[in-house]
């Protein structure tokens, strides 16, 4: 029969760890709170360089003055508090990733720390590369698509950019005075959305490298199968860069030609993990050869 100093002693271990997540909620929250203060005192800075491929692509179609708008009066601020806490988020990262390593390290064994720790570290450098790409390549590459709709250039500004440099004919430029005269009229919290989504796609994609080893070292997947299944991934990373990019064959093959390497290099990392898992069991006089077919 338990008694009621054992069910003390059991219970004791439980309240200290729900103290220690507490703890570390706590400096979480306040490292977060801190970062997205610092970030909104620089929000107007951080969203002009979130603007700036739409500005550059409006001043590549001929718009010298490039302006953005908001159709209701808390819109711009709330749109600055949106920067603030995404950017927040990313600031704090380090000090909530420390808080969560903290936390679950003592539950691991020493081979698992070494195992984890390196994943730990990649995965957000991997996820601000990702974002970096899509901010500086693809999304230049979307508003310019998007807005050569609306260029007198029509279908074909938007397909081939730079096009609207090339000398126009003056039955063009006679019929683009006649009608109606479309202009874009961007508002800055949907312009923003874009930039956002954009950036957290590719920075998911990235992802792909830390997530494939992961499951190698963890022995659901091996090099071996990944090989095998390299037409299948292609077709998915295809199928990926369609979903996540605007529907211009370029930029579908710029994110393509941007993940399929992190696959190949998925493949080379997991090798190495097997041949020192090889290495270690063979030493330990546990290794079994398996016969190739």
């Amino acid at each position: 029969m338990t008694t009621k100093d054992e069910i003390d002693e059991s219970a004791a271990p439980l309240v200290e760890h729900l103290a220690e997540l507490r703890n570390r909620i706590i400096w979480s929250v306040a490292a977060f709170l801190v970062a997205m203060i610092l970030c909104f005192l620089v929000s107007e800075q951080i969203l002009n360089f979130l603007l700036h491929p739409i500005e550059l692509a409006m001043r590549r179609l001929g718009n010298p003055n490039p302006v953005m708008q908001y159709t209701a009066p808390q819109e711009y601020f709330f749109t600055l508090m949106h920067i603030s806490m995404v950017g927040g988020l990313m600031l704090a990262f380090p000090v909530i990733g420390y808080q969560l390593w903290r936390f679950i390290a003592p539950g691991l064994y020493r081979s698992e720390k070494q195992a984890f720790l390196p994943f730990l570290i990649a995965s957000p450098v991997l996820f601000m590369v990702g974002a970096g790409f899509a901010q500086f390549i693809v999304t230049p590459m979307a508003m310019q698509f998007f807005l050569g709709f609306a260029d007198s250039s029509s279908l074909l500004t938007a397909l081939i950019p730079g096009l609207k440099d090339a000398p126009v004919s003056e039955i063009t430029q006679q019929a683009s005075t006649a009608g109606i005269d479309i202009v874009f009229q961007g508002k800055v919290n949907e312009t923003l959305d874009i930039s956002l989504k954009l950036m957290l796609a590719f920075g998911l994609c990235f992802q792909l490298p830390v997530l494939l080893t992961l499951m190698g070292k963890a022995g659901l997947v091996s090099a071996r199968g990944l090989e095998g299944t390299r037409k299948y991934a292609i077709v998915l990373i295809l199928f990926v860069a369609a979903l996540v990019t605007p529907p211009d064959i370029m930029s579908q093959l710029i994110l393509f030609f941007a993940v399929y390497p992190l696959y190949e290099v998925s493949i080379f990392l997991i090798k190495r993990i097997e041949k020192k898992r090889e290495a270690e069991m063979r030493a330990d006089g546990t290794w079994v050869d398996v016969e190739e077919d």
